[in-house]
């Protein structure tokens, strides 16, 4: 099997990436990025020489590029975690998220249909289903809900999820979709929640919280995600639809007072700032489906989950520092200056 992975230096790529390698030493991994600010070339130094593990610099909205590598690898499955993904990066500036997350999407399908590639899995998020008012737990997200977008982000997203099931629709294209709930775990880029809040917890900077920080998202290990997404891959029907949740519901204030306790730094550090427009007040997947259709459960309890987590940051923090400083965006001049 030849696998082109998409926004594979990215954190869910990448992970995946090593998971794929891991559970399938068989299969021929093609990894693309464009590493623009969020992909980072350093996260695959593992794998970089690695015999059945290959990089390609580009961007997914480039077709030329695009079809010429389906032309010369000849993919037999592709999957798509290639996106703008940062939400108020979408509210400062949607125009770049509309290329990459649909244009870039019509691009890699266009691509897999004329090459013939035997399975196209787009890689997506809860996000579209827009949000679930705080009192009510008993409600959850399910594949047959109407997509209420409400950031630039999750439209581009559900756009995508759309054009997808369109072109399974019209032409046939073998295409299975994802939605999964907030991830955490290694490699995952500073600005986002988690490692954001390690990052200021151990340097004694304010850690800032969104409103009052009642927000509940649920989180997802990312191992879970990619174990999951194996599975979709390997067993699940064309043409639909799998949530992937982690059964773990945490308020963004649950999540931050976890970590300074882990930490064992004081929760005076918290500092409640503007809310985010449009802010979703609370995501929670229900995972039945895939669980009855494919046997899949989350392994990783969040306790667990934050631990191993915070753990990885405290181990590695010479690479989320690169990230800080800027220095990682000279890694791949670096890495590609003697080939």
């Amino acid at each position: 099997m030849k696998m082109l992975v998409t926004g594979a230096a990215g954190f869910i790529g990448s992970n995946f990436v090593f998971h794929m390698l891991d559970e399938h030493p068989d299969a021929q991994i093609v990894a693309l990025d464009a590493l623009t600010y969020a992909g980072n070339l350093e996260t695959l130094d593992k794998v970089m020489d690695e015999d059945n593990f290959s990089f390609v610099k580009a961007d997914i909205a480039d077709r030329e590029a695009v079809f010429q590598l389906f032309e010369d690898e000849k993919f037999d499955v592709v999957v798509n975690f290639a996106a703008e993904s940062h939400v108020d990066r979408s509210i400062e500036d949607p125009g770049v998220f509309l290329r990459t997350n649909i244009i870039g999407t019509q691009v890699l399908m266009d691509a897999s249909r004329e090459f013939g590639v035997q399975r196209f899995h787009q890689v997506g998020t809860d996000e579209v289903y827009g949000d679930l008012p705080l009192d009510r737990p008993d409600l959850f997200f399910t594949e047959d809900m109407n997509i209420t977008a409400s950031s630039p982000y999750s439209a581009s997203k559900a756009s995508a999820d759309l054009l997808a099931m369109a072109y399974h629709r019209t032409y046939g294209l073998p295409v299975t979709i994802s939605r999964c709930s907030n991830n955490y775990g290694p490699y995952q880029f500073p600005e986002k929640l988690i490692p954001l809040m390690i990052a200021n917890a151990l340097a004694d900077k304010p850690l800032p919280v969104y409103g009052t920080g009642e927000n509940v998202r649920d989180w997802l290990y990312v191992e879970d995600h990619c174990r999951a997404i194996d599975m979709v891959l390997q067993d699940g029907k064309v043409g639909e639809v799998y949530n992937i949740g982690g059964h773990n519901e945490k308020s963004n204030l649950e999540v931050v007072k976890t970590i300074l306790r882990q930490l064992g730094k004081p929760e005076s550090l918290i500092t409640f700032v503007g809310d985010r427009k449009g802010h979703d007040l609370r995501y929670a997947i229900d995972p039945t489906k895939i669980h009855n259709d494919l046997g899949w459960l989350p392994e990783t309890k969040f306790d667990d989950g934050i631990r191993m987590t915070i753990q990885w940051y405290l181990d590695n923090e010479d690479w989320w520092q690169k990230i800080i400083s800027g220095e990682y965006q000279q890694y791949y001049e670096k890495m590609y200056s003697n080939r």
